[in-house]
């Protein structure tokens, strides 16, 4: 009986120790995935914001400037894309919506993200573009990978259609969790107008005419929690200008925004509060399982061991000792 039971403990063994690296190699890059469906939106606001007031063409001060960020996936889209590419695919489209402190649109960008549902790495299909202009996006946008490392990442602009490195600048605790931060400048760049302009009747195509143009800057920042690669907290220090041309009636340059974009604080807890949620799910697939599977399995098979040990050398049974005979 020794000698089955330790067989069967062998097996066991082997299983839980085979089940450790599958689960950590196979089963994470198949599970932990973007869910093609994913729809999430997120408020900014800039208070005490430079504005641009396109009817005189004067910057203001202003309490308020709001930038509603949306992002829906759509799944049929992802699902010829994947079919094309033989890969698992998120398609994201996002829409960026800045409207003033009297609720009126400034501007409005839409863009579609095509990107592995792993790693994050881009994915180039039809479609892909930012205001409308295709695009062929390299480094991530608006989430980093799994497991996320200690260093610097390539990081898609949408303004400037350009990627630059956004760099590691340390470790810190953000609302209870370990976070690493990360910060990109993107320096003075000229930038296209939006297609959606502010006022009636004025397309990119009017003001190009006048020889105006639009230049932007930015230092963006983000705090990025590791395990799900998901930025739990992000604001940017935002300017742009418009230079030259006609339409400045002779001034060189006049602010069209400029000011310190932050999240707003009831989606940062809400962004915490499910980071924290998922990251138990991550580390349960790269850590808690495999580790545990794996002790389990060495704990078996020294458990086998033994009792192969006590199979092969019985202990002597102890010889009765004999009642003594009256004489």
């Amino acid at each position: 009986m020794r000698r089955k039971a330790s067989l069967v403990l062998l097996a066991c063994a082997v299983f839980c120790a085979a089940l450790s690296p599958l689960l950590r190699w196979y089963a994470f890059p198949r599970l932990a995935r973007i869910p093609a469906d994913q729809y999430q939106d997120m408020v900014l606001e800039a208070r005490n914001a430079t504005l641009l007031d396109y009817g005189t063409l004067r910057a203001a001060k202003v309490p308020k400037v709001t930038i509603v960020q949306t992002l829906k996936g759509d799944v049929e889209a992802a699902k010829r894309v994947g079919r094309t590419t033989g890969r698992a695919v998120v398609v994201w489209d996002g829409l960026s919506y800045v409207q003033g402190p009297d609720g009126r649109m400034v501007s409005e960008v839409p863009e579609r993200y095509v990107f592995d549902a792993h790693s994050q790495d881009p994915v180039h299909a039809a479609g892909e573009m930012v205001d409308g202009y295709p695009v062929t996006r390299r480094g991530i946008e608006f989430k980093w990978p799994f497991l996320t490392r200690k260093r610097d990442y390539e990081y898609f602009d949408a303004q400037t259609r350009t990627t630059h490195p956004i760099h590691y600048r340390g470790t810190r605790t953000f609302r209870g969790l370990t976070v690493y931060y990360f910060e990109q400048t993107i320096p003075w760049t000229r930038v296209p107008m939006p297609r959606t302009m502010p006022v009636r009747g004025i397309t990119p195509e009017s003001v190009a005419r006048t020889g105006t143009t639009r230049w932007y800057s930015t230092v963006r920042r983000f705090w990025v929690e590791p395990v799900t690669g998901a930025p739990v907290y992000g604001e940017e220090l935002h300017r742009e200008e418009l230079r030259g041309g006609t339409l400045l009636g002779g001034r060189a340059k006049v602010t069209a925004f400029a000011g310190h974009v932050k999240m707003r604080e009831d989606y940062i807890e809400h962004t915490v509060a499910l980071v924290k949620h998922n990251r138990t799910l991550v580390l349960a697939l790269t850590s808690y399982v495999p580790w545990s599977s794996l002790g389990l399995g060495l704990l078996l098979l020294a458990l086998s061991l033994w009792l192969e040990t006590r199979a092969r050398h019985p202990v002597p049974a102890r010889a009765e000792q004999s009642a003594p005979v009256a004489a």
